[in-house]
């Protein structure tokens, strides 16, 4: 018998988990190390109780939602993510496809499996995220390509100066098909990612000779001064961070563990999104990832503070299952569901969402 037709994200889940290879799985589910911050994303956001309003007569609620100055359908984009290819052979080209269907933002990883340019030809509002080189003159070269292809903004991810050890990879010997490449790198500079070192994903030295690890807040300030981009930086936990940030010329933070693939033991990223939304007050914008599963978690997400979310495994899970098509249908079942909570809510708007109060049901 067929099985039935996915009816909310987590369908997606039992969906890819039959279609992927098993490694491939645990490369895009695992956390690092013992998974405890990956577990805790989950279990934060569940502890959040959100404090309807009654008598609003808010009917149907509107998700329409700006970001970065542009307008999007609602307040959700696509996380940034490597080789997408490895979930389905269209990769980036489709999950951009139906972020686009969706009008939300795709953010378009730096180690992509496809080309930046193929990318922002499917018409995606694209965000690009950099991880830091250690050639600054490829930083520089980077920039005016995406500047060139239309990139609507920069995504700064500052939470890997390494890769997280994770043990699920290091266990199955997890390594890139051949035809799986960085697109967005030099020629020959993913070599590395498709070899084999003892007791080291190869993943992981490639990350290590590509990228810089002693990014500084100089060379964040150097990379707003080089990028007329608005500048979002990507995996603060920390609201001294956050407001360091903001300084340095970011127009918005993403609260981010990296979905507890890099330091486990940090906390959630949702216990720490309200402090930063104290912190940075009306400065800049405030994001959230990690965790995100269903429209209630992002009226959650809203109701701590947050304009928006970022949502990563899940679209993934949506792209192996069904491609494209998979995907639009992912983010219209998320529509869905934050459209039925903010109207139970007795929000009109995602604005409105942002005024409820919130109790800890943990």
């Amino acid at each position: 018998m067929p099985s039935p037709p996915p009816v909310c994200l987590a369908d997606f889940a039992d969906l890819a988990r039959t279609v992927l290879p098993p490694q491939v799985w645990d490369y895009i589910d695992g956390g690092s190390g013992t998974e405890t911050t990956l577990s805790a994303n989950r279990t934060a956001l569940d502890r959040v109780g959100v404090l309807p309003r009654v008598l609003t007569g808010v009917a149907t609620a509107s998700l329409r939602t700006r970001l970065l100055g542009r307008q999007y359908a609602m307040p959700v984009g696509v996380a940034p993510m490597a080789y997408q290819r490895v979930a389905h052979p269209d990769g980036e080209v489709a999950l951009a496809g139906a972020a686009r269907d969706a009008e939300v933002p795709y953010l378009a990883s730096i180690l992509g499996s496809t080309p930046i340019e193929q990318v922002i030809a499917t018409g995606a509002e694209v965000w690009f995220q950099l991880y830091w080189l250690r050639d600054r003159g490829l930083v520089a070269d980077l920039l005016a390509r995406v500047r060139e292809a239309g990139c609507r903004a920069l995504v700064v991810t500052v939470d890997v100066p390494v890769l997280g050890r994770r043990l699920r990879d290091l266990r199955n010997a997890f390594r890139l098909p051949p035809e799986i490449i960085a697109a967005n790198l030099p020629g020959g500079r993913d070599d590395l990612a498709h070899g084999g070192t003892p007791g080291v994903t190869p993943v992981a030295v490639h990350g290590g000779v590509a990228f810089a690890p002693a990014l500084s807040w100089a060379d964040l300030r150097w990379l707003g001064e080089q990028c007329d981009l608005p500048l979002v930086v990507k995996g603060i936990l920390d609201p001294a961070d956050a407001v360091r940030a903001v300084d340095a010329g970011a127009r918005a933070v993403v609260v981010s563990n990296h979905g507890g693939r890099q330091l486990d033991g940090v906390p959630a990223s949702a216990t720490m999104l309200p402090e930063v939304v104290a912190a940075v007050g009306d400065r800049c914008e405030v994001l959230l990832d990690s965790g995100v599963r269903s429209g209630v978690d992002v009226l959650r997400a809203l109701a701590l503070g947050a304009q928006a979310v970022l949502v990563g495994r899940p679209m993934l899970w949506a792209l192996a299952v069904g491609g494209r098509a998979g995907a639009r249908t992912g983010l219209a079942l998320l529509a869905d569901e934050l459209r039925d909570a903010l109207a139970l809510a007795g929000c009109a708007d995602p604005t409105a969402a942002r005024e409820l109060r919130t109790v800890s049901m943990g």
